[in-house]
Formats: structure tokens, C-alpha cells, sequence
């Protein structure tokens, strides 16, 4: 899927970029994180964020690391770069437990980004959530294609893997 013209772009937690370049794939490595991706398909914009606890804490400086200030710092960005709010549609990824027997904060990172697009009126066209392993993904920012890969919980360290990963890839949209 990936072409000798694609220009592969990382994103790291708390952090979102946005995109209209057709050459741009957005790519991320997810355990209990959530990846929003949401994108205009009319004005041909996307973009995609990482956030690693749902909601918000407005004493914490480090305000990235919530799906409330990821989730509007993302649209924002994308209103700015040309997107209709009203055209926006959302994929959502991760949100895994990773460690059996501690707080499952995978799933409520999901409730909370699936609420989330439920309250805004964003079009949610599913994705994959949940489960108790890593994902890698890639996203097409403008054609809305997305592709992961199922890592197991061992290849999950705080940024990106440092082993090569497994080649089972999956083409979802």
C-alpha cells in the first residue's frame, strides 16, 4: 500500500498533525492510547492526533496528553487548513488493555473519543478499539485509507518499537 512517493509522518503522544498533501501518510503505534482520525473528504483534508487519557485536567500543563484538548486542538487545525466542520467524519483506533489486572484505561479512552464524536455531531465511521494488544496504523489523510497492523503487547514501549515489527497487515478502509 505504501508507494515509493509516500512521505510517511509520525505521530508521537499528545501530539495531532493535519494534512491535504495526497503523498502524506500520518502513522502512529497505539496500546491503550487512542488515535483520532478525522478528516473532510470534500475539501481532501485529514489529520490525526494520540492522546493518552480521555477527557481533560486543567491543572496539568502537559494538556496534549487528554482526548479533550487532543480532540479540539485536532478539528480546529483542520478548520483552519480549509475542512467544513459540518463535512467532518471520524476513525478511531487503539484503546487496548495492555496490562491485565490494572485499570482498563484502553477502554475509557475509547468511550471517551466515541462520545466524544457522538456530542459533536462527527460522523463516526468506526475503526478498531479495544482488545488487549498494540496497533500500529497508517492513515491516508486525503483518501481516508487506513491500514493496521496488530503488534503484540510486548513491541508497545513508550514511543516506537525498537524491534522490527510483525507483518501482519490489515487494510481496513
Amino acid at each position: 500500500m505504501i508507494q515509493a512517493t509516500d512521505r510517511i509522518r509520525i505521530v508521537i503522544q499528545g501530539e495531532y498533525l493535519v494534512s491535504s498533501d495526497p503523498q502524506d501518510v500520518l502513522s502512529t503505534i497505539l496500546g491503550s492510547c487512542v488515535a483520532a482520525f478525522l478528516r473532510d473528504p470534500v475539501a481532501g483534508i485529514g489529520g490525526l492526533n494520540h492522546f493518552l487519557l480521555p477527557g481533560n485536567d486543567p491543572k496539568d500543563r502537559n494538556a496534549m496528553k487528554y482526548g479533550l484538548n487532543a480532540m479540539e486542538l485536532l478539528i480546529n487545525s483542520l478548520i483552519k487548513a480549509g475542512a467544513n466542520r459540518a463535512r467532518l467524519e471520524g476513525k478511531l483506533f487503539g484503546g487496548g488493555r495492555m496490562v491485565p489486572g490494572l485499570t482498563d484505561i484502553g477502554a475509557a479512552n475509547g468511550r471517551f473519543a466515541e462520545d466524544f464524536l457522538r456530542r459533536e455531531g462527527i460522523r463516526y465511521l468506526g475503526g478498531s478499539l479495544g482488545g488487549d494488544h498494540g496497533r500500529k496504523i497508517r492513515v491516508w489523510p486525503v483518501s481516508g485509507q487506513v491500514q493496521q497492523m496488530k503488534l503484540p503487547a510486548t513491541a508497545i514501549q513508550e514511543d516506537l518499537p525498537k524491534a522490527p515489527l510483525p507483518r501482519t497487515e490489515i487494510v481496513l478502509f
